[in-house]
């Protein structure tokens, strides 16, 4: 029961998280909406962004939404293909279906609990395909490493290719700079933590290493460990990096594809939904459900580099957050709890030799 309560609190506390955040980037937009109607000569009681965003859904056209459905489930295909291919080394070979399943079932729960999804996939792929639990998250590790490197390389192009706009953008935004050397100063904290927690676990060593207890976690971070190290025994590296390229590229040809799919965003160049992509990518990196009010902030700023108003960009930021948090995350993750069970009632698990 106390268990219970707390999950109950911290799903609160960080769906609270979300909607404050979202509420926040709501007010401001709904702010400057008004501000425009005044400009128009349009009361201030005809002139609601809510309502403007209700029929900017009801307008928007769903047939590119589908196409971006199928783009984000060719990405997660992809992912658990990408994910086999590191457990094999380990002497695994579990199912695709169920790999993937695993992948969506890791969305859904991120919505309740931000990262939750990096414990919950893992645990899942190890009930169902008995392969330690330890030696599962080891291999997410290294699925999350290949995703930073990933979008540091996005970045890193985006900063090359459309530099001047985004520096100017900065300039002219001076609100939104603070907001990123905020961010830069927690993770500066953050760092300091660390290296703190492993100064100390250098100074108490000895101590340490003679706890039982240090010693049943030792066990457990060496196959933790291993997963890690999987990467380095992966074959057929030629289509794990295929995957790898696919993966981001679905994530890209989402914001592409959904751009067509509202009128306002529709001239958009292919670069905008570059620029846009990487914006929302780092947006959804920080904690709050499935990137909920960050992801919105993030991708109403890297649209007005390209004129698009906040009102606009407000509405586009809902259709393409909510189109994949209802159309997939939430359906099929739902779907994939039901599933799961019923595929592997009579499903014995493969072991293969490591490599």
């Amino acid at each position: 029961m106390k268990k219970s309560l707390i999950n109950i609190l911290k799903f609160s506390l960080f769906l609270g998280i979300g909607l404050v955040i979202l509420y926040l980037v709501y007010k401001h937009q709904n702010t400057a909406y008004l501000a425009e109607c005044g400009l128009r000569g349009i009361p201030e009681s005809e002139c609601s962004l809510i309502d403007k965003v209700i029929q900017d859904f009801k307008g928007a056209n769903y047939f590119w939404i589908l196409l971006v459905l199928v783009a984000f489930t060719l990405s997660n295909i992809s992912r658990a293909i990408r994910w086999n291919m590191l457990m094999r080394p380990l002497g695994y070979q579990p199912r695709l279906i169920n790999s993937f399943l695993a992948v969506v079932i890791g969305y859904f729960a991120n919505l309740g609990f931000p990262r939750m999804g990096e414990i919950i996939r893992p645990a899942t792929i190890s009930r169902y395909e008995k392969i330690p639990l330890e030696s599962a998250i080891g291999t997410i590790v290294t699925d999350r490493i290949l995703d930073v490197i990933s979008i540091l390389i996005l970045t890193a192009a985006v900063l090359f290719i459309e530099f001047d706009n985004i520096w100017s953008f900065l300039l002219e935004n001076g609100s939104f700079g603070e907001k990123l050397d905020t961010l830069q100063r927690v993770g500066f904290y953050f760092f300091v933590c660390v290296l703190l927690a492993l100064t100390a676990f250098w100074i108490f060593r000895k101590t340490l290493m003679n706890n039982p207890l240090f010693t049943k976690l030792k066990e457990i971070g060496l196959g933790f460990w291993n997963g890690i190290l999987s990467i380095r025994k992966v074959k057929r590296i030629g289509l794990f990096i295929f995957h790898s390229i696919n993966i981001w590229f679905m994530y890209f040809m989402m914001t592409w594809l959904c751009f067509f799919a509202f009128a306002p965003t529709a001239h958009l160049p292919m670069v905008a939904a570059l620029i846009v992509f990487v914006f929302g990518g780092w947006g959804v990196v920080i904690p709050s459900p499935g990137g909920m009010g960050t992801y919105h902030f993030m991708v109403i700023a890297a649209l007005s580099i390209y004129g698009i108003s906040g009102d606009d960009a407000f509405s586009w930021a809902n259709i393409a957050f909510f189109s994949i948090q209802l159309g997939v995350n939430i359906f099929i993750g739902m779907l994939a709890l039901i599933l799961l069970p019923i595929i592997n009632k009579e499903h014995k698990a493969i072991r293969t030799e490591g490599t």
